[in-house]
């Protein structure tokens, strides 16, 4: 048996970039459907399927059918975690990404609650469902496949690409949203507010093409021919992993939560609250997202620099100080002030985000790692899925004072700031990051 790698199965830098721009296409629809869903939950969904006679209830169910997207997460992380540590990672991210984009599309084409009554929400929710289950699986096969075909200098970069596909993705939904926003309200009701969703069909054909261009990760391949994939990866990781499971989705935590929090509960807050115009709402989610593309590409090589658990626990610590600033410039109802206030909390919570694939897939061995990195990010993706609702409530509790919402930001901020300290102790040897730690091995 050979105990060496071939030279035509280590990737070269040029199959890095292609492998990361396959990723960074994927997850970018991945995100612009997903973000889609929590923009028209704060703006349509509570009005025209979760029709109550109360806009807190409305507004409360619409993101609870958000939620059951995310809740939906760990079970794609299941099955596609178990399905790419054991046939491929390509595979299954050819699955996720039709899945996520057919889904998307369907919601355009649904009928809202004044045609159909309560089967409106109903089917709503049940495309949520499998939107989530999708995107469980989606991007932790995108890092995994990322930072294996990576050189071993220069992870945190190609880690990071699929990350930018996030501020890409709400530079879309959010530029849709606020391009039909300008429609008459009227319109904007009846047929302005699907054009975003429909849009998902022509972007699919996009990703497709992209991602079936991109090649299996050499180190999977290498686990195929030394026999050295784990029977039931899933369980392994439950097993034998769980303190690197419980750390990862710490350390996810902000990126994915604190950002929903600061965008999508925002919007709800900016829009019903403030009374601020939708325009203005969603033009401070562009120009932050604009924002957050440089911060993850800095991100990215300054966890090359200093390690990516230094800068989770930085930008744990810079999400904790900004949090409530935040809410009081959004308080001044000035526009320059809201549109600053959102791209300071986006920008301070991007930098762990940044760094977010390389730090789990350092977590988990080869042989479990798409498994691992789904899982871990799909336990902070439940969290995160009822932050938005949480924010409402202890808004509701705290009687309309922003400072609730933003104390909320704090206590996630310093979770993710508790695991970043954690991680580095859990950390797998390095060799089984790259194709020749496998060789040899049995198991």
């Amino acid at each position: 048996m050979s105990t060496a790698p071939q030279p035509s199965s280590i990737p070269t830098e040029a199959d890095a970039r292609r492998v990361a721009v396959g990723a960074f296409v994927g997850t970018a629809l991945e995100w612009y459907d997903f973000f889609l869903y929590g923009t028209a939950a704060s703006l349509v969904f509570n009005r025209l399927f979760f029709t109550t006679g109360d806009p807190v209830v409305a507004t409360l169910a619409a993101f609870a059918s958000f939620a059951v997207g995310f809740a939906a997460r760990p079970l794609g992380g299941i099955v596609f975690g178990h399905l790419g540590d054991r046939v491929g990672r390509r595979a299954c991210l050819l699955i996720t990404v039709v899945m996520i984009g057919a889904v998307t599309g369907l919601i355009g084409v649904l009928p809202g609650f004044a045609d159909i009554g309560v089967a409106a929400p109903v089917l709503l929710t049940l495309l949520r469902l499998l939107q989530g289950v999708a995107v469980g699986g989606e991007w932790g096969g995108a890092i995994t496949l990322a930072v294996e075909h990576a050189p071993p200098g220069k992870r945190g970069r190609y880690a990071a690409m699929p990350q930018i596909g996030s501020p890409v993705g709400t530079l879309l939904s959010s530029g849709a949203f606020l391009l039909v926003a300008l429609l008459p309200p009227e319109d904007f009701d009846t047929w302005g507010w699907r054009l975003p969703f429909l849009a998902a069909f022509p972007l699919l054909g996009v990703a497709l093409w992209l991602r079936r261009r991109v090649e299996e990760s050499p180190l999977f391949d290498r686990l195929l021919a030394e026999d050295a994939r784990a029977s039931a990866p899933v369980r392994d990781v439950v097993a034998h992993a769980w303190p690197a499971l419980l750390v990862g989705a710490g350390s996810a935590f902000l990126g994915v939560g604190g950002f929903y929090l600061a965008t999508t509960f925002v919007i709800s807050y900016a829009t019903g609250d403030l009374d601020l115009p939708r325009p203005l709402a969603l033009g401070a989610t562009l120009v932050a997202a604009v924002v957050e593309i440089g911060v993850l590409v800095l991100g990215g090589r300054l966890a090359e620099r200093f390690g990516s658990a230094r800068v989770t626990v930085v930008g744990g610590v810079a999400s904790a100080l900004v949090a409530l600033p935040m809410f009081w410039l959004l308080d001044t109802r000035n526009a320059v002030a809201v549109i600053f206030g959102v791209t300071l909390g986006v920008a301070a919570l991007s930098i762990p985000y940044a760094v977010s694939g390389d730090l789990l897939a350092r977590l988990f061995p080869a042989r479990v790692r798409y498994s691992g990195i789904a899982l871990a990010a799909n336990l902070a993706g439940i969290a995160s899925g009822f932050v938005p609702l949480a924010a409402t409530a202890v808004l509701a509790a705290a009687g309309g004072a922003s400072w609730a919402p933003g104390l909320l930001l704090v206590g996630i901020a310093l979770v993710t700031v508790v695991s970043g300290l954690a991680a580095p102790r859990l950390y797998v040897p390095d060799t089984e990051l790259t194709t020749a730690g496998v060789a040899g091995r049995t198991g």
